[in-house]
C-alpha cells in the first residue's frame, strides 16, 4: 500500500533526457505523482502512450507518469518540488520559461546545478520580476549514472551513495533535504550552494580527460571513458588540477574533499590514485568513450562547470593555472569561444562583490546592492 505522504507529494520533472526520464521513472516506481515536461513531442507522446516509463538496472519496473507535456505551466501546476534536469546551457532559458508559473511554497531543485546553477536561477527569477515565494536549491551532481534506450525506456546503471544538496538561503537547506529524502535518502545537506557548486566533479572529470584522449576519440576503436581514458598520467594531472578547486574552496571557508575522496564518498571506490579508483567503480564499467570531441563534456562542462570556477578563482586571486589552461585548450581544439557563453562573475552580477559578500549571498539569499 502506497504511503499517504507519497501520494500527496507531487513532483514535476523539467527535462526528458537521460536524467529526467530516469528520475521520473524512479519516482513513479516509488508511487509518487509525477509530471514531466519536455520540448520533444516524440518523447512526450511515447511516455503518454505507455502511461509512464520502463526502467531497468539499479531500479527496475514501470514508473507511472501522470502526464508528460510540452506545456511547462501544465507540468509545474500544483507540484511541491519542481526538479530541473537539463543541460546547464539551457538553465537560463528554462528559468525564464518557469518564472511566470511558479507558485508560493514550491521548491525549484536544479539537479544538477553544474557550477552556480542555483545562483543563475535565482538571478533570472529576480530579472523576470517573479513574485512567487519559492526556494531555489541545487545538487552537486546527478544522482544517477544513466542512459536512455529510447523514449520511455530508461536504464539506471548506478545511484550515488551520497549526493550533496544546498538551498538559497542556506538556512532552508535542511527543510529541502528533508522533503527530498522522502524519495531520495541519498541526498545530504551541504554548507551552502558554494559548497555544492565547488563539489561539481564534472568540471574536473570531463574536459581534461576528453582533451587528453582526442586521439582515442577520433580513432575507429571502442574504448571506455573512465577505465581506459583515465591513465596514470592523466589521472595525476587531474588530481593536481583538482588541488586548485580545493584551494578555491578553502578561500571560501569550505573543506572540500578531493576528487579521490569523492569517489569513495559517492561510489565507495577506493584507490591510491584516481586512475585506480575509477576502475573500481562498477557504475562506470559500461560508460563508453565518445566518438566525437564536441560533446557535452566540452560544450557544456567547460562554460558551465569549469570556467565559472576559473572566473571565481581569478576574482579572488586564487591559483587556477591548470584549470585555465584546460579551458583555453578546449576553446582552441573546438575553435569556439566557450568563455563567451560561460557563467562568470560578471554574468552572475558578482563582479563588484567581495569574498565576504559572495559568501553572505550564498548564506542569506540577499545580494548587496551596488
Amino acid at each position: 500500500m502506497i504511503n499517504k505522504v507519497v501520494q500527496s507529494m507531487k513532483w514535476a520533472v523539467i527535462g526528458g533526457g537521460n536524467g529526467g526520464q530516469s528520475a521520473a521513472a524512479h519516482l513513479g516506481v516509488m508511487g509518487f505523482p509525477v509530471t514531466l515536461f519536455d520540448v520533444m513531442p516524440d518523447t512526450v507522446n511515447a511516455i503518454n502512450f505507455q502511461g509512464g516509463i520502463y526502467v531497468d538496472g539499479a531500479v527496475k519496473g514501470f514508473g507511472k507518469v501522470d502526464k508528460a507535456t510540452i506545456d511547462i505551466a501544465e507540468a509545474m501546476r500544483g507540484a511541491e518540488i519542481v526538479m530541473v534536469i537539463l543541460p546547464a546551457l539551457y538553465h537560463r532559458d528554462i528559468a525564464k520559461k518557469m518564472a511566470p508559473y511558479l507558485e508560493d511554497g514550491q521548491i525549484v531543485f536544479v539537479h544538477p546545478g553544474a557550477t552556480f546553477g542555483a545562483f543563475e536561477f535565482k538571478q533570472v527569477f529576480e530579472e523576470e520580476n517573479c513574485k512567487a515565494d519559492v526556494i531555489v536549491a541545487e545538487a552537486q551532481s546527478l544522482l544517477y549514472a544513466c542512459r536512455l534506450n529510447k523514449p520511455g525506456f530508461a536504464s539506471i546503471k548506478g545511484i550515488k551513495n551520497n549526493l550533496m544538496v544546498a538551498a538559497i538561503p542556506a538556512n532552508k537547506t535542511e527543510e529541502v533535504v528533508a522533503k527530498l529524502n522522502k524519495a531520495f535518502p541519498e541526498m545530504v545537506p551541504g554548507k551552502n550552494v558554494l559548497d555544492t557548486s565547488l563539489n561539481n566533479l564534472n568540471a574536473i572529470m570531463h574536459p581534461g580527460p576528453t582533451l587528453f584522449n582526442v586521439s582515442m576519440i577520433e580513432s575507429p576503436y571502442d574504448w571506455r571513458y573512465y577505465w581506459d581514458g583515465i591513465t596514470p598520467s592523466i589521472g595525476a594531472f587531474i588530481e593536481a588540477m583538482d588541488g586548485e578547486r580545493v584551494e578555491l574552496g578553502s578561500k571560501l571557508g569550505l573543506e572540500l574533499p578531493t576528487v579521490l575522496e569523492q569517489y569513495q564518498i559517492l561510489y565507495q571506490a577506493d584507490g591510491k590514485t584516481l586512475s585506480e579508483a575509477v576502475k573500481k567503480n562498477k557504475a562506470y564499467e559500461e560508460v563508453m568513450g565518445q566518438k566525437r570531441v564536441d560533446t557535452r563534456y566540452m560544450l557544456e562542462d567547460i562554460p558551465m562547470s569549469l570556467y565559472p570556477m576559473v572566473s571565481l578563482a581569478k576574482h579572488l586571486g586564487c591559483s587556477c593555472e591548470r584549470m585555465e589552461n584546460i579551458v583555453e585548450l578546449g576553446c582552441f581544439v573546438l575553435q569556439k569561444d566557450l568563455k563567451a557563453i560561460g557563467r562568470t562573475m560578471e554574468s552572475l552580477g558578482f563582479e563588484d562583490m567581495s569574498l565576504e559578500e559572495i559568501i553572505e549571498y550564498a548564506e542569506t539569499g540577499v545580494k548587496k546592492a551596488n
